[in-house]
């Protein structure tokens, strides 16, 4: 997919390494096409690795995206660099009288605290209270998910007896929804997290569809019945070392945390991990993208 970004972005430079096309503003304005407009709701610590692992993963269809990256205005990140979240980022207050297709919001290390005790909460509802009017479809991350889940529908959030860390089993429930088309009946995906999503609450609304669950993880993909809201309580964005990065510097800090399950070849911790959901991920975003956004979508927004 020719994803567009600005020209100097730092995550356009690692993904052309890596083989994938990512379109300039140059060359995207010589093209006679409505692209797709995607906005990014960043709220990882590490903006930087994110955006890298979110352009990779939404660049697997034909389809030309602009990316639009938001940041909140009431917490500014301090692990990255101000000169960058001021070129690359924009605040609600900038786009809160534009639409969209199609929107990402991300996860966040801040599952310890109750929701209402995030200091960007209310913000955070406003702008999900926005993409109901303003957004074709909302794509939730993990603890993205798990906000959007309490907020639109009541999901309580419930702390785990120990943290799931590692890559786990899934199976597919429902084949024949357009966002698992072309998933295995079953299949791995990363989870790194201490709590869940109540399954209880979710499995009591009727607005919500469960789409693939874990034995071991738990559910995976919730969709709002409409597709407007999909649901990942996993991270299948991550990259091949990202559990590795989180593990270690857990280890330096004197954590003790436990080997992620699933992940490590003979959890040898010194052996590269190999990659068993990057066609998943793949998969995932493309339907995404294809059926709940570009054919949902109104040519003009």
């Amino acid at each position: 997919m020719p994803i567009r970004t600005q020209n100097n972005l730092p995550a356009k430079a690692v993904l052309e390494n890596e083989n994938i096309f990512v379109m300039d503003e140059e060359r995207a304005i010589t093209q006679n096409i409505r692209p797709l407009e995607i906005l990014i709701l960043n709220l990882m610590p590490l903006k930087e690795d994110t955006e890298v692992q979110l352009l990779r993963v939404l660049s697997n269809t034909p389809l030309q995206i602009n990316i639009t990256f938001l940041q909140t205005a009431s917490y500014v990140s301090t692990h990255t660099a101000a000169s960058h979240l001021n070129q690359f980022y924009l605040t609600f207050e900038d786009v809160k009288n534009k639409r969209y297709d199609g929107m990402i919001i991300t996860g966040a290390p801040i599952e310890h605290l109750e929701f209402e005790q995030v200091d960007y909460w209310d913000e955070l509802t406003s702008i999900m209270d926005w993409t109901k009017t303003n957004v074709t479809s909302t794509f939730h991350i993990c603890w993205g998910a798990q906000a959007g889940l309490y907020y639109h529908f009541g999901v309580r959030k419930i702390w785990l007896d120990k943290k799931i860390s590692g890559v786990y089993l899934h199976k597919v429930l429902n084949r024949k929804n357009p966002l698992v088309r072309g998933f295995d009946d079953v299949f791995m995906a990363p989870h790194s997290r201490h709590t869940a999503s109540s399954p209880d609450d979710i499995r009591k609304c009727k607005d919500l569809m469960i789409l693939a669950t874990s034995d071991q993880a738990g559910d995976l993909l919730i969709m709002k019945n409409d597709g407007s809201q999909i649901f990942v309580l996993g991270h299948l964005e991550y990259d091949r070392l990202t559990l590795d990065s989180e593990y270690k510097r857990d280890l330096a800090k004197g954590l003790n945390p436990e080997i992620p399950e699933n992940y490590y070849i003979d959890d040898n911790i010194e052996i590269r991990p190999n990659l068993t959901w990057r066609a998943t991920s793949n998969c995932l975003y493309s339907n995404w993208l294809n059926y709940f956004v570009y054919q949902i979508t109104p040519y003009i927004l």
